[in-house]
């Protein structure tokens, strides 16, 4: 079935939850280091804690994938999930702060992941099937833009709260998380609810063109997702290399980084003294900059996604980023450190569209939401072996610090983009399974 070319406004109706989603993800890449320190982490035990992250992707991405492709009922194929997954996000985000005990905030950290990757899932798949092959390099793009203007906002929001509004910063026995904290949870909770909500009532999907071979799939095994695997498409391995190497970068910087900027550039020994609050909101500025950036660099990518491919973007980004990672080892004026995330934006820009604007086309429809939950696993793989091994490393070497990590990373980014260079974005869409 030819499917039909969608308006700018339609395509900004599909993408729209995905600023919920960016919302709720940004406040805990912001907050959940600081979080676990706040409730007596110890450094080496931060890459561990923030396995939930990784570990649930892994398991729940392919699963909900083989599901929402086997669906379909009153809200569609993949919006059922979009609103499970908010439901259940929201809850978890309502009650993060709360968490009196480290035990705690890591268990909700596992609900709240788990519950953002159902929702998130789906929507990459769902570009795919609304969009024809010549807008999903924008569609993509447009689910970037929101994705950047959610973070930015989340990234911000603890320091506007105390510094427009008031609200404290302060700690004690009996609130070790700050109130600021606490509220921008709350607010990330409504707007992720809200975000989603939109697109689920937004956005039609299309029936499926045969519903008794739909029915004959919802007969297939679990086993379909190891099939799916094994028959993976030459440029989804391709990609998946670079994936790799991108989000080992992406992870050490978010688990490192704001604790690196208050102890390593600010030299914050107490995470109580006003010091190490000042650094935590440096590096949730710092990661505001590269969001924003992102945000603009993603409406660029709308109208330069038309006349350039999606490979050659993507290089020259994660060019950008792995340099401006690199630069941190030896930054260390506040100023200069966020124009260092200049780069890292558009580098996130990139990788939150452009892998999948070569992917889809590669991919068989049938099985385009198993298809995108396997390509999660060069996501989480990479993340959970990084959590492992900076641990022990950690714990083995003290002389090994937080920013050597996030350094480390940038490196890791610029092995990405030179690996970038070898995907065949030519290859001919795959046949259905």
């Amino acid at each position: 079935m030819q499917k039909p070319r969608l308006s700018f406004w339609q395509i900004w109706n599909m993408s729209f939850g995905f600023f919920g989603i960016q919302f709720g993800w940004g406040l805990q890449m912001g907050n959940m280091s600081a979080i676990y320190e706040y409730l007596g982490a110890k450094e080496s035990e931060l890459p561990l804690l923030w396995l939930a992250a990784p570990l649930t992707g892994l398991i729940v991405q392919p699963i909900i994938g083989h599901m929402s492709d086997r669906t379909w009922g009153p809200l569609g194929r993949r919006r059922p999930y979009f609103l499970v997954g908010a439901i259940c996000a929201s809850l978890a985000l309502l009650a993060m702060p709360h968490s009196p005990v480290l035990w705690m905030a890591a268990g909700l950290l596992w609900i709240l992941d788990a519950s953002v990757n159902v929702s998130m899932e789906p929507f990459r798949a769902f570009v795919a099937d609304l969009l024809p092959e010549q807008q999903r390099t924008v569609g993509f793009a447009m689910q970037s833009v929101f994705i950047g203007a959610g973070a930015v906002i989340a990234s911000k929001l603890p320091e506007w709260l105390h510094s427009h509004f008031n609200v404290s910063i302060t700690t004690g026995p009996g609130h070790p998380i700050p109130q600021t904290v606490t509220v921008a949870f709350t607010v990330g909770a409504v707007v992720f609810f809200l975000a989603v909500l939109w697109t689920v009532f937004s956005t039609k999907e299309h029936p499926p063109e045969d519903l008794e071979a739909l029915r004959a799939k919802k007969a297939e095994g679990w086993g379909e997702i190891w099939t799916a695997f094994k028959q993976m498409p030459k440029r989804m391995k391709q990609l998946a290399v670079v994936q790799f190497f991108t989000w080992s970068a992406l992870f050490a910087m978010w688990i490192f980084f704001a604790p690196s900027v208050a102890r390593d550039i600010l030299g914050a020994t107490d995470t109580s003294s006003d010091l190490y609050k000042e650094g935590i909101n440096l590096a949730n500025s710092c990661f505001a900059t590269y969001n924003l950036v992102a945000f603009f660099a993603a409406m660029g990518f709308l109208w330069l996604g038309r006349f350039v491919r999606a490979k050659q973007i993507h290089f020259v980004s994660l060019l950008l980023g792995g340099l401006g990672l690199v630069s941190l080892s030896v930054v260390r004026e506040p100023s200069i450190l966020i124009a260092a995330f200049v780069g890292v934006g558009i580098a996130w820009a990139s990788i939150l569209s452009m892998p999948y604007a070569m992917l889809s086309n590669a991919l068989p429809s049938d099985r385009m939401g198993v298809y995108m939950g396997i390509f999660n696993f060069f996501i989480v793989i990479p993340q959970i072996l990084v959590a492992l091994v900076l641990s022990r490393v950690m714990e083995s070497f003290p002389e090994v610090s937080r920013l050597m990590a996030v350094v480390a990373g940038g490196v890791c980014m610029l092995i990405a983009a030179a690996v970038t260079l070898r995907v065949n974005d030519k290859e001919e869409t795959a046949a259905p399974a």
